[in-house]
Formats: C-alpha cells, structure tokens, sequence
C-alpha cells in the first residue's frame, strides 16, 4: 500500500493519542507528505517558561525520542532539576525533565528575540530529524479553559495539577476569536495535491475544538474540497486515555460514537469507529457522516501502520467530494 499512497496529507490533532496516528501516517507516507496541525491551546507559561505540550508530544514522538512509557517527554529522562526545585519549595506539579527542560528553555528564549512559534517548530524539527512539517494551530495565543464549579481553570491546573477531578459546565477557548490560523495552513489547503483532511483520535473538544474555534478554518477545511475524515476517540463508549468520556457525560452529551459524529456533523465525511462500537454505525449514518469500522486501539507500531493505512484507504474511495 504505501508505494501507491501519493499526494500530500493533512493531520488535526492534539497530544498522546494524535502523535500514535501522527507516527503510523509519518512512518506510511513518503517523506514529507505529511503536514500536522497541532493544538496550541494547551500551551501555557510556566516558571517563566513558554510550554507546548501537545507540539512538543508530537514532535518527540516523530523524532522517536519520546518516552515510550508515558507517551510525552523524552526517553532516558532524569529529574535533577525537578528534585532540586522541590527542594526549594517550587512548583512541581507539572514535571519538566531535565532533557525536556532544553526545548523549553531554547523555545523561550527565542520567542522574545522575536521569532514566530512557527518559525521555532520547524527549526527543532529539522534539527530532530522529524521530515514531516509540524505546524501549531496559530502563532497567536490561544487557551482552553474549563468552567468548574470553583470558577474557570486554565487547562493545565484542571488536566495536571488536578488530575481531570473537577466537574466541567462549560469549555471555553480564549483568545480564538481573534487568532489567525496558521498561515501556511491555507496554501496546503489549496494546494491541489492534498489528498485527504484526517482527525486524529484526539479528544474533541480539549484537543480539536481549540483548532476549529479559529476564525474561517473550519470553513476552510470544508470548503477544500477533499475527504475529511475523522477518528473516534472512543473504544467501547470509554476514552482509551484521558477525560473524554467523563467530559462528555459532564457536558450532557451521549457517551458513544453518535455523540462524537454530532461534533464533527457538518465537517466529516467520515467517521472512523472501532470494532467495539460497530452497533453504533446505523446512529452515526443517520447524521449524514460515513461510518468505517476498523481496529483503533494504537498499542504498538503495526497497530498505528495499520489505522494509518486503513485512512489512506478510506481516502482513496471517498476521492474528491463537492465543497
């Protein structure tokens, strides 16, 4: 399959479980062809350090340095700089190993000499090795936020420090509105050799929604005039990793790949859902989305080539739709 797979590919996704499918497509395709759109809205400053968790997840994992127990920061990590700054009474809840703490560093430092998060992506990924582009969402600030019973978090006090635990009313994406889509996004969108629009299996409204929240791009992506297919990130009506389920059920949304669909209803073409959750295919048809049953769980390498290719294929039939 992977001789025959031309053209160039369009990933949307977040962190952990969008850098498995960002790998198994980096890996199929042919160098290059592989542009990926990452969330930004959960970056944030933290002791005085410009933070891209989702970003630099995908970027690890495309240079194969990631730890591949945890599935974010680097492999072989040490922690003298955590246990120095415990010491010191500092923060330590959100950890920074001591290789990760570098790319931080570097990031930071050059975002105030003045270059573009685009600008600094792109050099640590060429330096890394990773031969796809990585691009973040925006080069302006976006940030999730969560509407909780004690008031509205910043995204990492609620996913981190508090372990995903308070009660979600409400998701918000400060900032959006007047953060202009990465630029070099809307030349790849008319470019006429895109094949396909793919979304990660990332959580939709914490690792998605931020993207899609910026002025025009979901019109834009729509309006490509290629497939746009999808990925569920449920498994049995349960999230492999992550708050998903739970944020659904809090939010008053149905827990199963119809109320997945429903987010996407109007963007996809199709809906890509495990065999776990065959039963649920008639529900998502019936919201205008093409279900495609398949394996999704990304255990292993083979597992993430093979979902990898499943989408290629899926493309290929769908070919060219009507914007």
């Amino acid at each position: 399959m992977s001789a025959t797979i031309t053209g160039k590919w369009l990933l949307l996704c977040g962190g952990i479980g969008g850098a498995k499918l960002a790998l198994g497509l980096d890996r199929l395709l042919p160098p290059g062809a592989l542009t990926v759109l990452v969330n930004t809205g959960d970056d944030f400053t933290h002791l005085g350090l410009r933070i891209s968790p989702d970003l630099d997840t995908v970027m690890y994992t495309l240079a194969d340095v990631v730890d591949p127990e945890t599935g974010w920061g680097r492999r072989d990590e040490t922690w003298q700089f955590m246990e120095a700054l415990d010491r010191l009474g500092g923060e330590v809840w959100f950890r920074l190993g001591d290789r990760d703490l570098a790319t931080h560093v570097e990031r930071t430092r050059r975002l105030a000499a003045g270059e573009t998060p685009s600008a600094v992506a792109a050099d640590f990924c060429a330096r890394l090795g990773v031969a796809s582009r990585l691009l973040p969402m925006s080069d302006a600030a976006v940030a999730t936020r969560l509407r909780t019973a004690t008031g509205w978090l910043d995204f990492q006090d609620y996913f981190v420090r508090l372990r995903a635990a308070p009660v979600v009313s409400a998701v918000d994406y400060a900032g959006a509105g007047q953060a202009a889509p990465n630029p070099a996004l809307f030349a790849l969108l008319a470019d006429p050799e895109l094949s396909a629009i793919v979304i990660a299996p990332s959580n939709p409204w914490l690792s998605i929604a931020p993207i899609l929240a910026l002025p025009g791009l979901r019109d834009a992506l729509r309006g490509a005039g290629i497939p746009v297919i999808a990925i569920s990130p449920l498994i049995g009506g349960a999230a492999v990793k992550g708050p998903t389920a739970k944020l659904m059920t809090e939010l008053g949304l149905e827990v199963n790949s119809a109320g997945i669909a429903r987010f996407y209803r109007g963007l996809a073409d199709v809906l890509v859902i495990d065999h776990a959750d065959s039963a649920d295919a008639p529900a998502v048809a019936a919201l205008d989305i093409r279900p495609a049953v398949t394996a999704t769980l990304m255990r292993t390498l083979e597992d993430r080539l093979a979902l990898a290719r499943a989408v290629c294929e899926l493309a290929a039939c769908r070919g060219r739709v009507a914007s």
